[in-house]
C-alpha cells in the first residue's frame, strides 16, 4: 500500500490546470512545470507526473487511466490473495492425505 500523498487533490488539479493554462507563457511545458512547482513547493518530477497521469485521464495521451490503474491494482491483490489461499489449500490436502496414509487399518 502507497503512502498518503502530501498534497491534497484539490492541490493537485489546480496544479495541473495551471500548468495548462500557461503553457503558452514558457518555453516548454518543462519550463512550465518547473515555475509551477516552486511555487506550490513540490518537486518538478512530482508535478510532471500528476500533467501526464491527467493527459491520460483526459485521452490526450497513451496509457492507462487513474480508474484503470485502480482496478489494475485491486485486480493483482485479488489474485495474490486467491494463490495464497490455494497454497493453503494444496498444503492441507497433502497434509490430511499423508496422515490418512499413515494411518493402521482396522
Amino acid at each position: 500500500m502507497g503512502r498518503p500523498s502530501r498534497f491534497a487533490p484539490e492541490v493537485r488539479e489546480r496544479a495541473v490546470r495551471m500548468v495548462l493554462e500557461h503553457q503558452g507563457e514558457h518555453d516548454s511545458q518543462w519550463a512550465t512545470i518547473t515555475s509551477i512547482a516552486g511555487k506550490i513547493g513540490c518537486s518538478p518530477e512530482t508535478l510532471r507526473k500528476w500533467v501526464r497521469q491527467s493527459e491520460c485521464d483526459r485521452g490526450d495521451r497513451g496509457g492507462l487511466t487513474t480508474d484503470e490503474r485502480q482496478r489494475l491494482k485491486d485486480q493483482e491483490r485479488e489474485i495474490r490473495e486467491l494463490r495464497r489461499a490455494n497454497e493453503i489449500l494444496r498444503k492441507a490436502s497433502a497434509y490430511f492425505a499423508q496422515a490418512e496414509l499413515d494411518r493402521r487399518p482396522k
